[in-house]
């Protein structure tokens, strides 16, 4: 099925937010940061540490171009949204490092372009992906699992821990990836064995 919601401006739009938001959180999360210098200690300082161990990881940025892709439809569609997606959310992100952390916006043009140029790569890929989601069958399944089985990767090989020993924030964001994985995971097969066997009774 392809619910047309959505289209690769809305797309630029939504990765531009995401971008944006993720450099806002990271900021808060830091005790280094003018911003998140008062929230030292406090309960928004904790939950800015899980969402940025959440939002600022590949298989999340992966998780946004698919979900534009999907939310796009039409193969085409999705994979410019999806390209758009990632493009905007890095110019967001970077422009508002400058913003949040009063550096030269020179310093961060190379890092820029370098996300920008792999979201023009990647970002196809997966809105396509995303676009397949809503495909019946065996199609349907593989790209309804890519996001999960990425995410699940990501947290064998690089999990989210930027510190040697492991803090409440870290446990708790690695148990949401983990649970978030299963979950959508189960719902994909849940989903391919109800059209199975509602293909096998017709």
């Amino acid at each position: 099925m392809k619910i047309g919601l959505g289209g690769p401006a809305s797309g630029a739009g939504v990765g531009a937010g995401f971008g944006a938001a993720t450099s806002l959180v990271n900021a808060l999360s830091s005790p280094y940061v003018p911003l998140g210098t008062p929230l030292v200690g406090t309960v928004w300082a904790r939950t800015a540490k899980v969402l940025s161990l959440l939002m600022d990881a590949g298989w999340s940025w992966a998780a946004l171009a698919v979900v534009t892709g999907w939310l796009a439809g039409a193969p085409v569609r999705g994979a410019l949204a999806g390209a758009l997606t990632l493009i905007g959310a890095s110019v967001a992100y970077y422009v508002t490092d400058t913003l949040v952390l009063g550096a030269s916006p020179a310093s961060f043009v190379p890092e820029m372009v370098m996300w920008s140029v792999a979201g023009l790569l990647f970002g196809p890929v997966l809105g396509l992906v995303g676009a397949a989601v809503g495909r019946p069958g065996l199609t349907g399944l593989l790209a309804a699992l890519t996001v999960p089985l990425g995410a699940a990767v990501q947290m064998v090989v690089m999990p989210p821990r930027p510190h040697l020993t492991l803090t409440p924030a870290i446990v708790l964001a690695e148990a949401i990836v983990w649970t978030a994985a299963v979950a959508s995971a189960g719902w994909a097969v849940h989903r391919f064995l109800v059209e199975r066997r509602s293909a096998a009774s017709g």
